[in-house]
């Protein structure tokens, strides 16, 4: 773990928010996970930049979402430079819901909500 995820993780367990750390998530390991709201977290370095690195960035996103996660992403510089806009910011994403259920079958949403599918009648 980098220096900027030790200080994220520290405050983040200190809040008790139930959230995970260097979780599996198919064949990508997330950074921080909340499963509850399947919010996932990620601490970027310098080399998050380079082109490689963000295609690479890119289709695991877009894996993940597929997945029905949220994915978040910090820079390392604005966790060690602003650590409580980024635990604010990351508190306020764990409130707010998704914006669109997943995944979306027939005109009416499913969502998973602790590990059961939910049909939405409405």
């Amino acid at each position: 773990m980098t220096f900027p995820e030790r200080i994220l993780w520290d405050e983040l367990r200190r809040l008790k928010l139930n959230i995970r750390r260097q979780a599996p998530i198919g064949r990508y390991i997330a950074d921080f996970v909340h499963h509850d709201s399947r919010l996932i977290v990620e601490i970027d370095g310098p080399l998050h930049e380079e082109l490689e690195a963000v295609a690479y960035d890119a289709e695991r996103t877009a894996w993940l979402e597929s997945q029905g996660f949220r994915v978040i992403r910090f820079s390392t510089k604005q966790v060690t430079d602003g650590l409580s806009d980024v635990v604010d910011a990351i508190r306020s994403a764990l409130l707010s819901p998704p914006s669109q259920p997943f995944p979306h079958q027939g005109g009416r949403a499913l969502w998973r909500a602790r590990d059961q599918w939910v049909r939405d009648e409405n």
